[in-house]
């Protein structure tokens, strides 16, 4: 059987200020450690031996990844970056607070932003010093790849690909892989493996640092997949994750 793990990184300082994110790269809040740990150890304690890490090029993602293989003594098996696995671009919505968004331009509409399939925010002015062409961890991507704002479809044209030459080949020959990534570039690769409809996406949350376990038979069918802990804990966190952009 192979075993893919998926984490949402621990809260970041700006989920806990309920700000959008998108590829600004934030740190952890003290809260977001503490997941960390807690997911490293739940993990340890199931016993998963993991042969791979992949995660993005943002530190939220990257520190969430270190603390749970510190925890569970794995800090020395290979680890892929990509940028592929970034967060969706919230283009101008970056930074502003999502209840404050949400009473000025009405809950339904920013729900649209946060959560719909292929209804992007409005893009970054081209010149903003949030462009991502101005990091220069995104020096090697070529203009295109570089995003202004992004829908969760756009998200699922550059992961889907990553997914299917780079990780699922890895977890079929080594059978346990962990993914440290965002909601979003998260929801993008449940959406595919479980074939699920834009409706159902528009419904799915994931929260922070609660290990999310894939599992697939020998010829890479999926199996079953469930988040591991307390069902009516992770039921009220998803529930907090929806509710992040209703009005005050």
């Amino acid at each position: 059987m192979k075993k893919l793990l998926l984490i949402r990184h621990g809260e970041s300082v700006w989920n806990k200020e309920n700000r959008f994110t998108g590829w600004t790269d934030v740190p952890l809040s003290e809260t977001g450690i503490e997941e960390a740990k807690k997911a490293g150890k739940l993990l340890k304690d199931e016993g998963f031996k993991f042969k791979v890490a992949y995660t993005s090029y943002l530190k939220r993602a990257i520190k969430t990844l270190w603390i749970i293989l510190e925890e569970m003594d794995l800090m020395w098996i290979p680890e892929y970056k990509s940028w592929r696995l970034n967060e969706k671009h919230y283009g101008m919505l970056q930074g502003l607070n999502k209840a404050e968004t949400a009473e000025k331009y009405g809950a339904d509409m920013v729900q649209l932003w946060r959560r719909s399939f292929d209804v992007p925010p409005q893009p970054l002015d081209p010149n903003d010093e949030r462009n991502p062409k101005f990091d220069p961890k995104y020096a090697d991507l070529s203009p295109e790849e570089i995003p202004l704002t992004e829908s969760l479809k756009e998200v699922i044209e550059r992961m889907v690909p990553y997914w299917e030459k780079e990780i699922m080949p890895k977890l079929d020959e080594k059978e346990e892989v962990i993914i440290a990534a965002h909601g979003n570039s998260l929801r993008a690769l449940v959406m595919h493996l479980k074939n699920m409809s834009k409706e159902e996406i528009l419904k799915f949350n994931i929260p922070t640092g609660v290990p999310y376990l894939f599992e697939f038979d020998d010829d890479m069918n999926l199996l079953s997949d469930r988040f591991l802990g307390d069902p009516e804990v992770i039921k009220a966190l998803m529930e907090k994750v929806a509710n992040q952009a209703k009005k005050k």
